[in-house]
């Protein structure tokens, strides 16, 4: 029986309250999206299927019509299991307005489980969210208040705390490659990324599900090379064929992402962030870049260290990049496109790049900080009643031998000149990021200590750095007072010593070619 079929054809089995898990990351990679439309599609006209719990690792998504954003209708959905929702405002809305009810975990956490799930293990034991607000103890990954069933509990192995991510059916499972076979052999030689294509099908298949496949080509029997396949055929229910698939929402194929080709590529290769007070920031933090360094760089306001560190002279040879998507060293692409490169060395699935990250592979990695408090603890994943989600920040976080964070020291209003000479702050931003006490714990500054973590966190106005006393204030920004222009605007007095003034160097211009 043939696995060739139309994308209605195929969503249109979907039975109501069943469990859908889906590919994809933001800038629309893997994103198999001809087929999410179908559903869409399907529901607004019938109703139907309705009452669905759908899965997704990574943030899936343009802000507006496609990916996650296609779930986003009231009734279609029951439950929402995700890493990410910045990529889906309508998803937002719903869970604000529990409409939804809707967990939030980490992006390898979701991977994993689905990978345990596949293989019909009890669920996944680990470390990742303990202290957080994954961690039962601070709410269990739970984003609202219809949402109460447990799926995650406490656990102590060999006297060590532990959490236990408990395992549920998938029915489905919608993905997306290039090539296909008649068989139904899948290879993604021309995406940008591998992701958790793979482990979602097992777990959709091994739950007894049907797991469906959207290609940009379907080609012979015989093909594509074994080598080449990531999903064999065996898991796969449904195939279809879609000759209008864009590798990423810039459109067409470029095989300089997808690892086939390299490309001659010069120091513009990557843009230099153009926001005076962020290109601070990714300077100051790029001074932390160490030669050798297994070296992670995280979503936001870190993307901009790569672009300092080409023109400052640091020689990207002597650096190992990786990002939580799979890509291994190149010209990483940020904002939507933010998880590819160009001219990488590996693009491996996302998978088994969690689990370098989980046992400690990432010597110092480079995250975003959207607030701070008093314990060192860092929120990215729920500002202002708004539901955000960490991605890969936990895993990462919590087991990289050195952190940095990287964000402005307030928010909104704030209006600060960068000169030679220093900073020149004329008014305030009307938003605290450093508080009292964060609206959720993404990063645990408790469970930092206890690992031994060395921690700091870079704004422009000072540098700080978390110590068994508590957060210490390092580094001060020439130009600025402490008693006038950081003190008053804190929520907390951090410890205060000997702060040293930050690198006169940093405030010189710098050549945007």
């Amino acid at each position: 029986m043939s696995k060739i079929n139309t994308a209605e054809i195929l969503v249109a089995g979907i039975k109501d309250g069943a469990t859908i898990a889906i590919s994809g990351n933001g800038g629309g990679m893997v994103e198999a999206d001809h087929l999410l439309q179908a559903l869409e599609t399907r529901f607004l006209e019938t109703g139907h299927p309705c009452n669905l719990t759908l899965i997704h690792s990574l943030g899936v998504g343009d802000r507006e019509h496609k990916g996650s954003n296609r779930f986003a209708h009231k009734g279609m959905l029951k439950r929402v299991i995700a890493g990410h929702f910045t990529w889906s405002p309508r998803m937002q809305a719903l869970v604000k307005n529990n409409e939804v009810e809707a967990y939030c975990f980490p992006s390898g956490v979701i991977q994993t489980l689905l990978r345990e799930i596949g293989a019909g293990r009890p669920g996944l034991f680990t470390h990742v969210g303990v202290g957080t607000f994954i961690d039962p103890r601070n709410g269990g990954g739970k984003s609202n208040s219809r949402t109460t069933e447990d799926l995650v509990e406490l656990i102590e192995i060999d006297g060590e705390t532990k959490l236990r991510y408990r395992p549920f059916k998938v029915d489905y499972a919608i993905v997306r490659g290039t090539y296909a076979d008649s068989r139904g052999n899948i290879s993604l030689e021309e995406e940008a990324v591998d992701l958790d294509c793979n482990s979602i099908a097992l777990a959709a298949h091994n739950s007894g599900g049907k797991v469906f496949v959207q290609v940009r080509d379907i080609l012979e029997t015989g093909a594509i090379e074994p080598r080449r396949v990531k999903i064999p055929g065996i898991l796969v229910d449904g195939v279809v064929e879609y000759r209008d698939q864009q590798q990423t929402y810039l459109g067409g194929y470029d095989l300089t992402i997808s690892g086939q080709h390299r490309r001659l590529c010069s120091q513009n290769s990557i843009e230099l962030v153009s926001n005076p007070i962020r290109r601070l920031i990714a300077r100051r933090a790029a001074r932390e870049l160490v030669a050798g360094a297994s070296t992670n760089f995280g979503f936001g306001m870190p993307g901009g260290i790569p672009g300092i560190a080409l023109r400052e002279g640091v020689p990207f040879d002597t650096l190992w990049l990786s990002v939580e998507q799979g890509v291994h060293n190149g010209m990483m692409l940020d904002d939507a496109l933010f998880g590819c490169a160009r001219n990488a060395d590996a693009i491996i699935p996302s998978l088994e790049q969690f689990d370098f990250y989980s046992g400690g592979g990432a010597d110092i990695t480079f995250l975003g900080m959207g607030e701070m408090d008093q314990y060192g603890n860092v929120n990215v994943s729920h500002l202002n009643n708004n539901l955000i989600g960490p991605g890969g920040f936990i895993e990462i976080a919590q087991n990289a031998h050195k952190v940095v964070f990287c964000g402005t020291f307030d928010a909104k209003g704030s209006k600060i000149n960068v000169t030679n000479a220093g900073l020149e702050i004329i008014q305030s931003g009307q938003v605290a990021k450093l508080v009292s006490q964060v609206e959720e714990i993404t990063f645990s500054g408790e469970y930092a200590q206890q690992r031994k973590q060395d921690v700091l966190y870079i704004t422009e106005r000072a540098v700080f750095q978390l110590t068994p006393q508590g957060v210490e204030l390092i580094e001060v920004a020439p130009g600025v007072d402490i008693d006038h222009d950081i003190l008053p605007y804190m929520a907390f007095r951090p410890i205060i010593k000997h702060p040293r003034l930050m690198e006169s160097s940093l405030f010189t211009p710098m050549e945007d070619a």
